[in-house]
């Protein structure tokens, strides 16, 4: 498997020498809001509605005081509205309750906020405090699963675990950003581009 993996992360590094979290924010909450709403979505969709969303409601108080039907009609466009535009305010008042507005260094707070998983957690503490873990969302778990990195069966727990046994701790940011951005471009779930990638050797799909 070392060589395999090697191989996976040589071509990864090839193909996204410097992988960026694709969904758009400025300041640390957005991104929490953001990745929360980007459940089941797209992130361009997501960076569609944010766009309006932080420019009408700049900061978490005035996102905690909003309006719910606001709310609701802008981020209209991806889905499951309502019960995003309940996270949104719940998350701000929390937010702007216990840390004046600041997303804290803290998974087990994180995870206690509406519609924040572990999923969410990950991508939140990678990108913000460049802690080491590795958020499996379907891509990461599509691409895992396809290079035998991961079981069939595996549920993103499990998957996770693997990866995070398998990746030097110091990548697992970079890694996760790269998975994400091959499964999303790449080792698509349908019409994956199989014919010129490097890896379809050690590809279970081959």
């Amino acid at each position: 498997m070392t060589g395999s993996m090697n191989k996976i992360e040589n071509y990864l590094d090839e193909l996204f020498p410097n992988p960026r979290c694709e969904l758009n924010y400025n300041k640390d909450y957005e991104l929490l809001l953001a990745t929360m709403l980007s459940a089941q979505t797209t992130d361009k969709r997501v960076n569609t509605v944010t766009a309006i969303l932080f420019k009408k409601y700049p900061n978490t108080k005035a996102l905690s005081n909003a309006d719910f039907n606001d709310i609701a009609n802008i981020i209209r466009p991806i889905g499951t509205f309502n019960k995003k535009a309940h996270n949104v305010i719940e998350i701000a008042k929390r937010l702007q309750k216990d840390y004046n507005g600041i997303v804290p260094n803290n998974r087990e707070y994180l995870e206690s906020l509406p519609g924040v998983g572990r999923k969410t957690t990950n991508v939140v503490l990678s990108n913000l405090f460049n802690e080491p873990c590795i958020a499996v969302d379907t891509h990461v778990s599509r691409v895992s699963k396809r290079l035998k990195l991961a079981g069939e069966k595996d549920d993103p727990l499990e998957v996770e675990k693997k990866l995070t046994k398998k990746i030097k701790k110091e990548n697992l940011c970079k890694r996760h950003h790269q998975l994400v951005l091959f499964g999303r471009y790449h080792c698509t779930a349908r019409n994956p581009k199989c014919e010129n990638c490097k890896l379809k050797e050690i590809c279970k799909n081959k």
